[in-house]
C-alpha cells in the first residue's frame, strides 16, 4: 500500500468513524457508544492495543506454548483490561454448538467438555422457520455463557454458489433472503443470552479448495445482490455485535484489508457499529486495519503480529494512525457494552443438557425433507410385520460434519470413524456420530411389529438378503463433509450407490435416508419409491428421524438449496484450484489450517453472478433433480386467492389450506419471476403456517424493495425501475400454483 493509499484510507476512514458517531438520547452510562468513548479516553498507550489482537488457545498448535491460566482450550482468547473493568473476550465456535476443539477441554472431573449439537445449518435452513432459527441461537448461547464464553464464532450465512464445498453445510442455502433472515435470527437468540455473536464469513468465502488463496472474482452489482444481501440482511436483523472477514481475496484484495468491503459497504453504506474480526490466520500485514480490520485473531497462525508493535510504532508517529486504534477499540468496546458482556460477566454454570436436546430435536424435526413418496410407504403403521435397518451406522448415532464447527454431546461423540490421511487435515479427520440411534428410535416406534433387524451395510449382497426377508426396507447413507476440504463430486463414498442399487432391487418397499451435508447424485432415484433428506440431524437426530418414519411428526422441511441433476448444470463444472505446480494435495489441506500456498488464484462468480442457485437454474431452464423450495408432506395443500397490490412495493396475499386427512405445515413461497427490464426469478417472502385438516390461512407477504431492485454501481445504489412486476407464489421455485402482476412506481433506493 502506498503511502498516498495509505493517507486516503485514513482520512476515509476516520470520517466514516465521526459520521457514523451518534449518540442515542439516554444518560452516559447506558450508551454504550458513550462509554466506549470514556473507556478508550481513561486507556494508556499500551492499553489501546490489548484488544486489537488475541491468540487461540490450542496447545496443538505452533506458537502456542503457554495458554494464561484459567484460559479454557477454545477458539480465541483476548486479555481484558482489569484496571478499566473490561474483561477479556472468550470466545468459542460455532453456529451448531460450542465446539468440542477434538476432546482437549476439559471438564473439571476430567471429561471432555461436549455441549448440545443442533442439527447442521442446511437443515435448520430446511425448517424455513425464524423462530427456530432464534431458539437455536439462544439454546447455544446460554451453553456458551455456561461454560464461560462471552463470543460466540457463529453465524455462517455465505451462500451455497457450488455444491461439493465442503463447509455448505455450516450455513445456510442459496437465497439471500433465507439466509439472511435465519442467520439474524440465530445471532438475536445467541445475543439474548448476553453472549456476542458473530456473522462470517465476510465475504464471497464459496469454496474449501484453496480458501485463503482463492481469488473471488465478482462485479460489484453481482455481490451486493448475492451475497452481501444475504450479509446486509442478517447484520439488520439480528445486529451482530462482530463481523469475521474472510480468508480469500475478493477481486485481487485480501477479504480482511479490503476498504470496498469493510469500510465502504459495512461501516459507511450499512451503519455497521460493532468490530470486524479477522478469520484465524487471515490477516497479511498492519495493513488491514486501515481496510477496515478491527481485531488480529488467532495472532500465532499468522505470519506476524501487526497489530502490536507495527501498529504501535506507526501510531507513535502518525495521530491520524492513534485515532484509528481509538476507533479499533470503540468498536470493540462499544459491543461489549451494548451486549450485556461488561455488565454481566460470565459464570459457569452446570447445562441442562437434556432439555436443550429438545430445541435440537425440534429443528431436526422440521428439518427433514421428504424428497419422494410414490408408494406411499410412509408414514410406516406402527407395528409393520418386519423391518430391515441397512447401513449408515444406524446402530450407533447419525452423523455429523467435522473441523472447526464439529461438535459432540455431554460424553463426547457417540461413536467415531476414523476417516485418516497424513498432512494437517489428518487430526481432524474423524467422523463423528452423535449418540441417538435411528435403530432404536425405529425399534421403540415399532413395538407393535414382528421384528426390527439390522446389517451395517457393508456387502451389498448380504443387505439384499436382509431386504427381501422384510416387508420393508430402510437404508440409510452417509456423506461426511468437512472444513479444509471440497468433495470432488457428487457422489456417495464407500460404494452405498451401490447398497442402495442391490437392496431396491431385492425390496420394492425401500426407504433411502440420506444424511449428507450437501445435495448428491442419484443414479438409483427411478428404483427407490421414498426418500427423506435427514442432513445431519444433531443431537435428537435419530429420534426424529423415526418421528417422521413413523408419523409422529408430519414432515415440513422445504429445501434451502437446489439439487442438480447433473454436475454439468453447474456454472463451474470443476472446482478451481491453483495449477498442480503450485500445491500437492496434501499441501493445499496444510493451507486450510495453517497457511495459504504461494499461489493466487481465480475464481470466477461472474459466471452465475447475482443468480446464485435456483435463479441460474431458472435463467438456464435447467430442470433440477430437486427444486429450491420443494418438500413434500404426508397432507396436501391447495393455494387460492392470490392479490398483489402495487405501489411503492409489492404486497402479495393469498390462501392456503390444507385439503388432506391430517394437520400439517406448509411454507407459502412467493417469487418475482420478471420485472420491467428482464426476465428473473428472486424469492420475495415466505411464511410457514401450521393448518389442520380443512383449514384455509390468510398469509400477506410485503416485498423488501432490494429484491426488487438492481444494484446501480455508477449511482451507487438500488435503481428500482418503475413498471409491471410479475409474481408467482406455490410450493417450489419449479412448482408455482398462481401468478399475479401489479405495477411498482419505482425510484433509487439508499444502499
Amino acid at each position: 500500500m502506498s503511502v498516498k493509499t495509505l493517507a486516503g484510507a485514513l482520512a476515509s476512514l476516520i470520517a466514516l468513524s465521526m459520521a457514523g458517531t451518534v449518540f442515542a438520547q439516554t444518560t452516559a452510562v447506558q450508551d454504550p457508544d458513550a462509554r466506549a468513548k470514556a473507556t478508550v479516553a481513561q486507556m494508556s498507550f499500551e492499553e489501546k492495543f490489548m484488544l486489537l489482537h488475541g491468540i487461540m488457545p490450542l496447545p496443538v498448535l505452533p506458537g502456542t506454548s503457554d495458554i494464561p491460566p484459567g484460559v479454557d482450550i477454545a477458539a480465541g482468547y483476548v486479555p481484558g483490561i482489569e484496571r478499566l473493568g473490561v474483561p477479556a473476550l472468550r470466545e468459542t465456535d460455532a453456529s451448531l454448538g460450542v465446539a468440542y476443539v477434538m476432546g482437549l477441554r476439559k471438564t473439571a472431573d476430567g471429561k471432555p467438555d461436549g455441549a448440545t449439537a443442533l442439527p447442521s445449518g442446511l437443515a435448520l435452513a430446511s425448517t424455513w422457520n425464524p423462530e427456530l432459527a432464534y431458539e437455536g441461537g439462544a439454546m447455544i448461547g446460554a451453553e456458551a455463557r455456561d461454560k464461560g464464553f462471552n463470543v460466540l464464532l457463529g453465524g455462517g450465512l455465505n451462500l451455497t454458489r457450488d455444491p461439493r464445498n465442503g463447509r455448505n453445510f455450516e450455513y445456510l442455502g442459496e437465497d439471500p433472503l433465507l439466509s439472511g433472515t435465519l442467520a439474524g435470527e440465530a445471532v438475536r437468540g445467541t445475543q439474548s443470552q448476553q453472549v456476542i455473536s458473530t456473522v462470517k464469513h465476510y465475504a464471497n468465502n464459496g469454496q474449501e479448495t484453496g480458501r485463503q488463496t482463492a481469488n473471488a472474482i465478482i462485479s460489484e452489482a453481482n455481490a451486493r445482490e448475492s451475497e452481501l444481501l444475504a450479509f446486509q440482511f442478517a447484520i439488520e436483523r439480528g445486529n451482530p455485535g462482530a463481523v469475521m472477514c474472510a480468508y480469500n481475496p475478493v477481486n485481487n484484495v485480501e477479504s480482511c484489508s479490503s476498504d470496498e468491503l469493510l469500510n465502504l459497504t459495512l461501516k459507511r453504506d450499512w451503519h455497521f457499529k460493532g468490530w470486524v474480526m479477522s478469520d484465524w490466520g487471515a490477516v497479511e500485514g498492519v495493513k488491514a486495519a486501515f481496510g477496515g480490520l478491527d481485531q488480529q485473531s488467532g495472532e500465532q497462525l499468522d505470519t506476524g503480529l501487526y497489530f502490536d508493535k507495527p501498529l504501535k510504532e506507526l501510531a507513535q508517529k502518525d495521530p491520524k494512525v492513534l485515532q484509528r486504534v481509538n476507533e479499533m477499540n470503540q468498536r470493540i468496546l462499544r459491543s461489549m457494552y451494548a451486549l450485556g458482556v461488561v455488565d454481566n460477566p460470565v459464570v459457569k454454570r452446570p447445562i441442562d443438557f437434556a432439555k436443550n436436546a429438545q430445541v435440537a430435536k425440534a429443528v431436526a424435526q422440521e428439518g427433514i425433507v421428504l424428497l419422494k413418496n410414490d408408494k406411499g410407504l410412509l408414514p410406516l403403521a406402527k407395528g409393520a410385520k418386519s423391518i430391515a435397518v441397512i447401513g449408515g451406522y444406524a446402530d450407533a448415532g447419525v452423523i455429523s460434519g467435522g473441523g472447526s464447527s464439529q461438535v459432540a454431546g455431554p460424553n463426547g461423540p457417540g461413536t467415531t470413524v476414523r476417516v485418516g490421511g497424513s498432512g494437517a487435515m489428518g487430526a481432524f479427520s474423524n467422523e463423528y456420530y452423535h449418540d441417538s440411534a435411528p435403530l432404536a428410535a425405529i425399534e421403540a416406534a415399532n413395538k407393535g411389529g414382528k421384528r426390527v433387524s439390522y446389517d451395517n451395510g457393508f456387502f451389498p449382497q448380504r443387505a439384499a438378503e436382509a431386504a427381501k426377508a422384510a416387508d420393508v426396507a430402510i437404508v440409510f447413507v452417509t456423506k461426511w463433509e468437512i472444513e479444509g476440504q471440497d468433495s470432488p463430486d457428487l457422489s456417495l463414498p464407500r460404494g452405498q450407490d451401490m447398497l442402495i442399487e442391490a437392496v431396491a432391487s431385492a425390496n420394492p418397499n425401500t426407504i433411502v435416508v440420506l444424511e449428507t451435508g450437501n445435495p448428491i447424485a442419484m443414479p438409483w432415484l427411478s428404483k427407490v419409491g421414498t426418500l427423506l433428506q435427514a442432513w445431519y440431524a444433531g443431537a435428537k437426530g435419530g429420534e426424529a428421524i423415526g418421528d417422521v418414519l413413523f408419523g409422529s411428526i408430519n414432515p415440513s422441511g422445504r429445501l434451502p438449496i437446489t439439487y442438480p441433476a447433473a454436475i454439468a448444470q453447474l456454472p463451474r463444472q470443476k472446482i478451481d484450484a491453483p495449477p498442480p505446480a503450485a500445491a500437492s494435495a496434501e499441501a493445499m489441506a496444510a493451507a486450510s489450517v495453517f497457511g495459504p500456498p504461494a499461489q493466487v488464484f481465480d475464481v470466477d462468480y461472474n459466471i452465475d453472478g447475482s443468480d446464485v442457485g435456483y435463479r441460474w437454474y431458472a435463467r438456464n431452464n435447467f430442470q433440477p433433480l430437486f427444486a429450491f423450495g420443494y418438500g413434500l408432506s404426508y397432507t396436501t395443500f391447495n393455494y387460492s386467492n392470490l392479490k398483489v397490490e402495487g405501489g411503492e412495493t409489492l404486497k402479495v396475499s393469498f390462501d392456503i389450506t390444507n385439503t388432506g386427512k391430517i394437520t400439517g405445515k406448509e411454507v407459502g413461497q412467493v417469487y418475482l419471476t420478471a420485472s420491467p427490464k428482464r426476465t428473473q426469478q428472486r424469492l420475495l417472502g415466505f411464511e410457514k403456517v401450521e393448518l389442520q385438516p380443512g383449514e384455509t390461512r390468510h398469509v400477506s407477504v410485503v416485498a423488501d424493495k432490494r429484491l426488487l431492485a438492481n444494484w446501480d454501481s455508477k449511482a451507487h445504489g438500488w435503481q428500482l425501475d418503475a413498471g409491471i412486476y410479475h409474481i408467482a407464489v406455490g410450493m417450489s421455485a419449479m412448482d408455482l400454483k398462481l401468478q399475479e402482476s401489479a405495477k411498482v412506481s419505482g425510484g433509487k433506493l439508499k444502499p
